[in-house]
């Protein structure tokens, strides 16, 4: 499933509540359902372990039903470029599916995580087949778009504040990540890794942005009470 050999060694079929918690399998007619679940296999990476790998061929199709990954790649100078977080519900690389290109990033695990798959020939069979698997991958699509016009952004701003709010907003997006609701799971230090910051210049900007009503700090994880706040935050 993984390129992480001991990642791959890992895998195991989905539980009930596993395949409940995948998005787009609710889309599906009954008959595409039935045929598909099988072919979902699930993994349970350790903080450290990649998913995917910079190089390596895409042979499936990846989501997060529990945990945070991270998306990154390394820079000719060998410097790290974090593009986002994956939180649970989201799933990723479906243009590299469907090109069936090799990764151009990194997807490794911030924290134990349950990441779901299917087979890359699923995924075109899906899109082949299915009305409604191809309105989710296309509105996937557009959605990621405005993700990374949104990240050139965020790069620009020398603001931390701004950087850790509009981050967040990110993480709390209900149509890439329908599994993250109100309450984010993440630490400070996983969300400074995301934004490239310490984890105490992190602390100060969601005080900060605490006291202004858009988040409530809560245990082991934030609470949106204004995510237009957050989108705003800078502009």
């Amino acid at each position: 499933m993984a390129n992480a050999s001991s990642v791959f060694q890992r895998r195991r079929s989905a539980t009930p509540s596993e395949l409940a918690a995948i998005p787009w399998l609710a889309l599906l007619t009954l008959n595409e359902r039935k045929r598909i679940e099988s072919q979902v296999v699930v993994s349970d990476p350790m903080p450290g372990d990649y998913v995917c790998r910079m190089g390596r061929e895409a042979t499936f199709w990846f989501g997060v039903v529990e945990g945070l990954l991270k998306m990154s790649t390394d820079s000719a100078s060998g410097r790290t470029i974090t593009f986002t977080g994956v939180p649970p519900g989201g799933w990723f690389g479906e243009g590299t599916a469907i090109k069936r290109e090799t990764y151009r990033y990194n997807i490794m695990a911030l924290r134990h995580s349950v990441v779901a798959g299917i087979p890359v020939d699923t995924f075109h069979w899906l899109l082949d087949n299915s009305i409604g698997f191809n309105r989710f991958v296309m509105n996937q699509l557009n959605e990621r778009l405005a993700q990374f016009i949104e990240a050139r952004e965020i790069d620009r701003s020398t603001d931390p504040d701004v950087r850790v709010a509009r981050n967040l907003a990110t993480l709390f997006n209900p149509t890439l990540y329908p599994g993250v609701g109100e309450v984010l799971r993440i630490t400070q230090q996983e969300l400074a890794y995301l934004v490239g910051l310490s984890r105490q210049r992190v602390n100060v900007a969601l005080n900060r942005l605490e006291e202004q009503g858009a988040i409530r700090i809560e245990y082991g994880g934030m609470r949106v009470l204004n995510l237009s706040a957050l989108r705003a935050s800078g502009t």
